[in-house]
């Protein structure tokens, strides 16, 4: 009788034990996979800021070789032997095709809200 009882809480306290180490390991995992998702949601917020209109617009504006067009300018590609030679057109110099087809208005920019 004592041997059975002894067996049995050795199996019992064995039982316990594992029910706790499973317990630890889960914990575990929840934290490694907590501290994915908190990189995950980091590198999502940098892609998203690299990737900004303003961000990308203060990197060019920060470089000297960029300039904005003072006006509107036609450009057109002329065949010849060496390939093609870009032939630029000014504003000033408007066609039937260019005032039935142009377009007067400003575009603009919207955000989008997620």
């Amino acid at each position: 009788m004592i041997i059975c009882v002894t067996l049995f809480s050795l199996f019992y306290v064995y039982q316990q034990t594992e029910i706790l180490r499973f317990a630890y390991s889960e914990q575990k995992q929840k934290v490694i996979f907590q501290e994915l998702l908190d990189k995950n949601s980091i590198l999502r917020y940098n892609i998203e800021k690299n990737c900004s209109l303003v961000n990308i617009g203060s990197s060019v504006a920060n470089r000297s070789d960029f300039q904005m067009p003072d006006k509107y300018q036609l450009v057109r590609l002329v065949p010849s032997k060496q390939g093609l030679i870009f032939a630029a057109g000014s504003s000033s110099k408007e066609t039937l095709l260019s005032r039935v087809f142009g377009i007067k208005r400003q575009a603009e920019a919207r955000t989008i809200n997620q």
